[in-house]
């Protein structure tokens, strides 16, 4: 390369070649060179930069479809879950109305047997007998079966009430036990003519004591969830002469 003045002159010689070239680059085209790779440069980083920025956003197009993706998943398992509970509403208030309970149970006034005297003194009356008589004021919902043998052994039948149910004597008789215990938790006992004997337990509140004459239906305490025991409900039993009877082959289910 070589220079004369302010021009440039460019010597180029092919290989192989004895012939050369020569070109003369004026101070105006020099200007207009430096000119045009200033320009080129601009262009290439704005192309750059661009690319920089269209990449980005490409790739965040690509995160927000993911997360568009996993919005209409979890928008689809709201509405499966949103028809679950409209089912478990609908079952919980059919057996709302199968129990019988209207607004707050546990709200309700309680009702107290009033004072009375220890023993059993009074002449027999014509209620007097098996206890027969359904042992709550409302129907219920029977759990659980009496169940004897190989399959397993469940002494009586568990009811599911809500808790605070009125609990009542299933035939007129004498209290003989009330107590607590780890499996039956709150429970009462009472005899009856004719060697029958009832027990009620997983009671809330026991509302006689031991040596109470009670009456048929009179209500003895409220139902729990006391003692071994999942759910709010009554385990009721009955005997004869100590041997367990199945109490839905004696009592009156409504």
């Amino acid at each position: 390369m070589a220079e004369t003045g302010s021009s440039i002159s460019i010597l180029i010689v092919p290989e192989g070649s004895r012939s050369t070239r020569t070109f003369r680059l004026s101070p105006r085209k020099q200007r207009l060179l430096a000119v045009t790779s200033v320009l080129a440069g601009v262009l290439f980083a704005v192309m750059a930069g661009s690319w920089w920025f269209l990449a980005a956003k490409a790739a965040r197009v690509d995160q927000l479809e993911v997360q568009v993706a996993e919005l209409t998943a979890a928008n689809r398992r709201v509405e499966a879950l949103g028809s679950q509970l409209e089912q478990l509403e609908s079952r919980y208030a059919d057996l709302t109305a199968l129990f019988g309970v209207v607004g707050d149970t546990t709200s309700a006034p309680v009702w107290i047997p009033p004072p009375r005297p220890t023993g059993d003194a009074r002449a027999p009356t014509p209620e007097d007998g098996p206890p027969t008589s359904w042992p709550l004021t409302q129907r219920g919902f029977v759990t659980q079966p009496l169940l004897e043998g190989e399959t397993g052994e469940h002494p009586g039948l568990d009811i599911a009430v809500p808790t605070g149910s009125y609990i009542r004597a299933a035939g007129t008789g004498s209290v003989v036990e009330v107590g607590e215990d780890p499996i039956y938790g709150r429970f009462v006992v009472i005899d009856h003519p004719d060697g029958f004997r009832s027990r009620y337990a997983h009671a809330s509140e026991l509302l006689v004591a031991s040596g109470d004459s009670v009456r048929r239906n009179e209500v003895i305490a409220l139902s729990g969830s006391t003692g071994r025991s999942t759910a709010p409900h009554l385990h009721f039993e009955i005997l004869q002469n100590g041997e367990l009877l199945d109490p839905l082959t004696i009592v009156k289910q409504p």
